[in-house]
């Protein structure tokens, strides 16, 4: 008997049932949060902050699993690969939008393999000197950079970091010669700064505030769309004449592509309400995370724009691929 366009379609809602099925009664069992970075950052903190508020709506643990290494791909891969019924989230950030630029191959395709369903928050990013700098203002500093082409030493994380392409994107937005100078992490970057060797630098605010608060760091300008709330009398870049540079940094949490719409959209409700939450935002702001949830398709829009706008910077600061 010749296979009919109705028995096809009868195949397909028969193949349906299940998963609308799982959709009704999920989640039925603990759901698992993928963080590639190591327990204690800010971004783990967040998760961590988040999936408390979750597990109570849903009604199922909500537990982090840290999986630091490899500019985040293992994690990602473990839950690109990870079956799609919404049990293995990631806790995606603009690392995931850096990674598809950067890397010459990944085993996944960040825009296709993953389901962004809301964003969690955004954090700031800052250019810094040492509080003996004699730099005392962001202007002051591209005056000597503009003036001294090749002189000015801006500290950065490992190559390839957000901070260190937002430092390049400083650069190229300021159109000053100056030399950015790659760290192997933020204790390294205040060391150098502190002592001397690098005349400013560019680094998360979170890890470096209390420094700034005592007064052995100055923030010359962050370089969000507005004021970091913890330092409401540091300018923003804009703020300070660069009105092209606009960096911060963000994270979201996504399941493996194909998951069950019903199962997304009972994730969203809950990670929206979590993140929405008076007491969850209060501990948000402590880690200098401003607090901002989104619907699916802002998150993917998110997702998109960053991997167009750091692949962009990646290309015009000639960094090689991995």
């Amino acid at each position: 008997m010749p296979i009919t366009k109705r028995h096809l379609l009868t195949l397909a809602a028969a193949l349906a049932l299940p998963l609308a099925a799982a959709a009704q009664t999920y989640p039925t069992k603990p759901i698992r949060i993928i963080v590639p970075f190591g327990a204690g950052g800010v971004a783990d903190l967040t998760a961590r902050v988040v999936a408390q508020k979750m597990a109570e709506s849903l009604g199922q643990a909500v537990v982090v699993d840290n999986r630091p290494g490899a500019g985040g791909v293992v994690a990602a891969d473990l839950v690109a690969k990870s079956a799609p019924d919404g049990y293995t989230l990631l806790l995606m950030s603009n690392g995931n939008a850096v990674s598809a630029g950067l890397f010459n191959t990944l085993p996944f395709d960040t825009l296709h393999d993953f389901a962004p369903i809301s964003t969690l928050g955004t954090f700031d990013i800052a250019i810094l000197t040492s509080a003996a700098s004699r730099f005392k203002t962001l202007p002051e500093l591209l005056a000597y950079a503009k003036a001294n082409p090749g002189k000015l030493n801006v500290g950065s994380i490992n190559i390839g970091s957000t901070q260190h392409l937002t430092a390049e994107l400083f650069k190229s937005t300021a159109g000053a010669d100056l030399q950015i100078v790659p760290f192997n992490g933020t204790p390294a970057v205040v060391t150098a700064l502190r002592g001397g060797q690098i005349d400013a630098a560019v680094e998360i605010l979170a890890p470096v505030l209390a420094q700034i608060q005592g007064k052995a760091l100055r923030a010359l300008a962050v370089t969000g769309e507005k004021r970091a709330a913890a330092l409401p009398d540091v300018p923003t870049a804009r703020e300070s004449g660069l009105a092209g540079l606009n960096a911060s940094s963000w994270n979201a949490l996504a399941a493996p592509a194909k998951t069950p719409a019903a199962v997304l959209a009972r994730l969203n409700k809950d990670i929206v309400a979590a993140v929405n939450n008076a007491d969850v935002r209060k501990k948000l702001a402590e880690l200098n995370v401003l607090a901002q949830s989104s619907t699916p398709a802002q998150a993917s829009a998110l997702l998109a724009s960053e991997v167009k706008r750091w692949g962009d910077v990646i290309v015009q600061a000639k960094i090689p691929k991995q």
